[in-house]
């Protein structure tokens, strides 16, 4: 089936571009140049991506994300922040507000194509058929749920994928880098400290039933998960 994306982004001229660019690789484009538009597309059939403007009239780039991460329906749905500001602690904000990657402007088409293409890899479910389950917190690839006793956690599809690799090889440290290849792939443009951001998002998740104790940060040397204090 063919990707829907949809481009929020204000300046024309980008805007064009952006829907060339990916009509030539296959995708589906709608395109929205405000916030009120935006949010008048977040209905079925909901978009399979999300490219998002920081700076868009009636609101932000941040607040958008915010609004549809809010909702039960669209929360699911990727986004890549396009921006000028490329400042450390502005992609920061971007990803944590719930982001799944981010690029300045300027940028290169070739290398958005790929990063459209990695995230909608990655938030594709896992498939495997057993359910995995770690004092009672309990991971099903098939149905795409995490949940404790008869309760289901919230957590967006990059989560899912890091918690999955975790529950599946336990005990072992992972450097960032080896986190990246593992559960976003090799070749993937991201950054290091994007891990960082998830692993503080997955834990957020499973905290209330206190489970957010089994991801132990190794200083120096990275991430792992683990039963053992």
């Amino acid at each position: 089936m063919t990707a829907r994306i949809l481009i929020v982004e204000d300046e024309l001229a980008i805007q064009e571009m952006l829907v060339f660019v990916l009509e030539q690789h296959g995708f589906n484009v709608k395109t929205a140049e405000t916030m009120p538009q935006a949010l008048a597309q977040m209905n079925e059939p909901y978009p399979d991506l999300i490219l998002l403007d920081w700076m868009i009239p009636g609101g932000s780039g941040i607040q958008f994300a915010k609004q549809i991460k809010m909702d039960k329906f669209t929360r699911q749905i990727p986004i890549i922040m396009l921006t000028a500001r490329g400042e450390e602690e502005d992609k920061v904000k971007g990803l944590e507000v719930g982001a799944d990657d981010y690029m300045t402007k300027p940028f290169s088409p070739k290398e958005l194509v790929a990063r459209i293409k990695a995230v909608l890899r990655r938030s594709a479910p896992t498939r495997l058929e057993e359910v995995i389950e770690v004092q009672g917190l309990a991971l099903d690839p098939v149905s795409h749920r995490v949940s404790v006793a008869d309760s289901v956690l919230d957590m967006g599809p990059t989560e899912f994928r890091l918690l999955h690799f975790f529950m599946t090889h336990p005990e072992r440290v992972y450097s960032r880098e080896q986190l990246l290849d593992n559960v976003w792939g090799t070749n993937v443009y991201v950054e290091d400290r994007t891990v960082d951001v998830h692993i503080r998002r997955l834990r957020k998740a499973i905290e209330a039933s206190g489970h957010d104790r089994l991801i132990q940060t190794v200083r120096g040397a990275g991430y792992r998960f683990s039963t053992r204090l």
